[in-house]
């Protein structure tokens, strides 16, 4: 196994030193000894960086990916956390789509006043119920 030195995984993965510091204290990485001051990092450090991003880019948090990896051997995803996550993303992806949709036709309303206009309306009482603007559970349907 080829060790590398933290300069290397800093350009190599496109990570701060800060940042692969702070992941060795929260015990995502280890480096595997020292040249001098410089950590070392097995090369498989960065395939976890990879696994780290991703688990990062899905919204989960650094305690969640950490239950992912084991000591030594190939990681353990939880599925079902996975398809909540799934889940999550689609109840916000409908909420999103409802906002837009409820813009698009506010910009281009033939009402005389947004206030007259009964998508308008709908959508104001959208997100005074909470079903748009994080509040509520659902999305509301505008159009």
């Amino acid at each position: 196994m080829r060790e590398l030195d933290i300069a290397e995984v800093v350009q190599r993965a496109g990570i701060p030193a800060s940042t692969l510091r702070y992941y060795e204290e929260k015990g995502l990485i280890v480096s595997v000894g020292r040249r001098g001051l410089r950590r070392l990092f097995g090369e498989q450090v960065l395939e976890r960086l990879a696994l780290i991003g991703l688990g990062r880019a899905a919204g989960l948090s650094l305690d969640e990916i950490a239950l992912m990896f084991t000591p030594n051997g190939p990681p353990r995803i939880d599925r079902q956390m996975l398809a909540a996550k799934a889940d999550e993303f689609d109840q916000t992806i409908r909420k999103l789509s409802a906002m837009r949709d409820g813009l698009r036709h506010a910009a281009a309303c033939p009402a005389p006043s947004h206030m007259e206009c009964p998508t308008f309306r709908r959508l104001l009482r959208a997100v005074a119920s909470g079903a748009i603007g994080g509040h509520g559970k659902k999305a509301a349907s505008l159009t």
